[in-house]
């Protein structure tokens, strides 16, 4: 006979059954963890009973009956009122609302007033990424290193963990980061598929094309990090500011012809415009981060 190493799973209490916390709820549980769960419509919580969660009557129930308590509820608000009538004496608190990164400050020192520990997360994932091994989803997160190393195992069940810093607001602010490029990224889509769409030409043709180009331009993002290091915004410019606004002239002609509203693209070329006026021809378009930042005005 051998002995068999049990690993412990941490029992733990999850506030908030909507899609991503029923995602969140059954990948623990399928794990193998103690769950109990509250949600503001019981009856949402419901159907994870019978999967073998504990669901609670209230959330001061729920809180109590784990130390671990994760919420992931619509926002932050909705976090204050679920958890201003608990007791958080004790308590980890891992917060999965989305939120600002100012949320996620003024949320950490409110828990640790009511001595709670306290991480706050930003999930990169979509429900039906989660509990999916090399899905890609991962959850940022920030706060308490010592409550992110002791709880690591439990909080990677879900999704991968990329810790960002004790700042408890720097989880949100990559998370919002990320999210804010894939905006600008979306904005790119949807004006491409408009200049096409009058023309005997394929969406599903087109896409693959669209995808290659977007990929080949994904290394500008490293090229932009190091310019902003160094604060050289001339080093190796292949084409520079005072070219690329001379070829916007082509992109809103195009769209005329084409009978595409330029609205997605011409708030980003009027800061092209600006940073060219102050005499910035030389440079790539990283220099226009600095017209951005509300400090310098």
């Amino acid at each position: 006979m051998t002995d068999t190493a049990v690993v412990p799973r941490t029992p733990l209490t999850l506030l908030g059954t909507g899609a991503m916390g029923t995602a969140l709820a059954r990948a623990w549980l399928a794990a193998g963890h103690e769950v109990t769960v509250w949600n503001r419509t019981p009856a949402r919580a419901e159907p994870l009973a019978a999967e073998g969660a504990t669901v609670a009557v209230s959330a001061a129930e729920a809180v109590a009956a784990n130390r671990l308590v994760i919420v992931c509820l619509l926002d932050d608000a909705s976090v204050g009122e679920a958890l201003d009538q608990t007791d958080l004496t004790g308590r980890d608190l891992v917060n999965l609302t989305t939120g600002t990164p100012g949320d996620g400050r003024t949320r950490a020192a409110w828990a640790e007033a009511r001595g709670a520990r306290f991480l706050d997360g930003g999930i990169m994932a979509v429900p039906p990424m989660i509990g999916i091994a090399d899905s890609g989803g991962y959850v940022f997160y920030s706060g308490s290193p010592e409550l992110f190393e002791e709880h690591r195992a439990t909080l990677s069940v879900p999704a991968g963990t990329r810790y960002v810093g004790a700042d408890p607001g720097f989880a949100a602010l990559h998370d919002v980061a990320l999210l804010s490029a894939m905006s600008g990224m979306f904005a790119g889509i949807a004006h491409a598929f408009a200049l096409i769409r009058p023309e005997d030409i394929a969406p599903k043709d087109f896409a693959p094309l669209l995808a290659e180009w977007l990929t080949a331009m994904a290394p500008a993002v490293h090229q932009s990090a190091e310019r902003l290091q160094t604060g050289d915004y001339t080093k190796g410019v292949v084409s520079n500011l005072a070219m690329q606004v001379a070829g916007n002239a082509t992109l809103l002609r195009t769209a005329e012809e084409q009978r595409v509203g330029p609205e997605l693209l011409t708030p980003y070329m009027e800061l092209m415009e600006r940073r060219l006026a102050q005499g910035h021809g030389e440079e790539d378009g990283t220099g226009m981060i600095e017209l951005l930042d509300l400090r310098a005005r």
